[in-house]
């Protein structure tokens, strides 16, 4: 008889209701893997219930099928879930649109009142004539079915969470590798012939940007900055190999045209044409006071005359290092360094800094705070403080750099 089932058939319902649910919460308490939590949903589906097709679409980063289970696999892709499903809010007892083929009833699982799963089923066993007693355990595939939607969520969420963490973790090493490609403040020298001081902001967690101080002999010192056009890892990666480069091809007596082409040669390789570096690239001898220098497309350094507090820059010699296959002329530059002089280099995180009313600030923050005879660190501390680099300003969006030289 379809009256009603007999108060025994209806305690043995209930206990197997609330036993699957039993096993589906321990199971999720056991951590067991998607596929198994999958499996077990399916047979209290199929053993169970008597449901012959089951097709569950899960919202996780996008809508994809999560189990089809009887039904055509051309069905789950013909689906789009929000053209054709996203209307259902409450269980559908009646389908008929095209789309729905064999499905029997539409029940949508929700999530904060939006909807996070959408289960098909179809091929019910009907157990007779008239209508379906499946419709009676509708609300319990909706709660069962939100069970275990939202425990892959978290599984989901949770892989991800980790593997965040190892990408974290991955750029605080690099970071921290980075940060000993760049010559610490302590290991500057500040003497009677010669003194330096850096300053690295990177505006995420690694950067493109990169200054050096080399002692190239006993009367030469080397000092360079550069910048990797693009930003991030691969940024960051190719400057470690650039720095590297540089190290070994730069000397007292290198001859800057050849050695500019040969960085080009090396760039254009790593980069496969695609990024390009701008360098400025210096060599000063204490006792001649000579200072020579390549400036490969970089923002020009200030040179400030401490003794008058005139300023001029050191414009353009030559293209950035990879931005053509074959560097075309390269210019070599001489300066005779005569009065007590401050070379302020910077990258454009710097220079393209925006101000209050949306205008680049370009050099004047330089030209403000170093034609003076205080020491570069302060220098660098008050334009540190006058512009705000700091994580809290929004206006902050590229690696921030500063090799400050002093020539007394």
């Amino acid at each position: 008889m379809r009256e009603g089932r007999l108060p025994k058939d209806r305690l043995k319902m209930s206990k197997f209701k609330l036993d699957a649910l039993l096993d589906i919460t321990l199971s999720i308490n056991a951590n067991l893997p998607t596929p198994e939590l999958l499996r077990k949903y399916e047979s209290i589906l199929r053993d169970e219930l008597g449901i012959g097709k089951i097709l569950l679409f899960k919202h996780g980063e996008h809508w994809e099928p999560l189990l089809n289970s009887g039904f055509p696999g051309s069905l789950g892709n013909s689906i789009n879930v929000e053209r054709d499903l996203l209307c259902f809010r409450e269980i559908q007892t009646e389908v008929v649109q095209k789309h729905f083929t064999a499905v029997d009833f539409i029940i949508p699982v929700l999530h904060n009142n939006e909807p996070s799963a959408y289960v098909l089923i179809g091929d019910i066993d009907e157990e007779g004539e008239g209508m379906s007693p499946l419709i009676k355990h509708l609300n319990f595939i909706q709660t069962i079915s939100g069970i275990i939607v939202v425990a892959i969520e978290n599984q989901r969420l949770f892989q991800e969470s980790l593997r965040q963490e190892a990408v974290r973790r991955e750029l605080e090493l690099a970071a921290r590798m980075q940060m000993m490609l760049i010559p610490d403040n302590t290991r500057l020298p500040s003497d009677d012939t010669i003194r330096a001081r850096g300053f690295y902001y990177p505006h995420y967690e690694v950067g493109g940007d990169y200054y050096d101080f080399m002692q190239l002999s006993e009367d030469v010192i080397g000092f360079c900055i550069a910048d990797v056009s693009g930003k991030g890892m691969s940024a960051a990666l190719l400057m470690s190999n650039f720095q590297a480069s540089l190290r070994a091809l730069f000397t007292a007596d290198a001859g800057f045209t050849d050695l500019i082409r040969k960085l080009n040669t090396l760039v254009v390789t790593n980069s496969a044409g695609e990024r390009f570096i701008t360098l400025f690239l210096a060599r000063y001898n204490v006792k001649t006071r000579v200072l020579e220098y390549v400036n490969a497309a970089h923002n020009p350094p200030v040179i400030i005359n401490t003794v008058t507090g005139n300023s001029s820059v050191l414009k353009q010699s030559c293209v950035g290092v990879g931005m053509l296959d074959e560097m075309p002329c390269v210019r070599t530059e001489t300066l005779q360094v005569q009065n007590p002089t401050k070379i302020i280099c910077y990258t454009d995180g710097l220079s393209e800094l925006k101000d209050e009313s949306g205008m680049d600030l370009g050099i004047s923050p330089l030209v403000k705070h170093f034609p003076n005879r205080k020491p570069l660190s302060d220098n660098i501390d008050s334009l540190i403080s006058d512009i705000d680099i700091s994580t809290g300003n929004s206006r902050l969006f590229d690696d921030v750099s500063i090799l400050a030289i002093e020539i007394p």
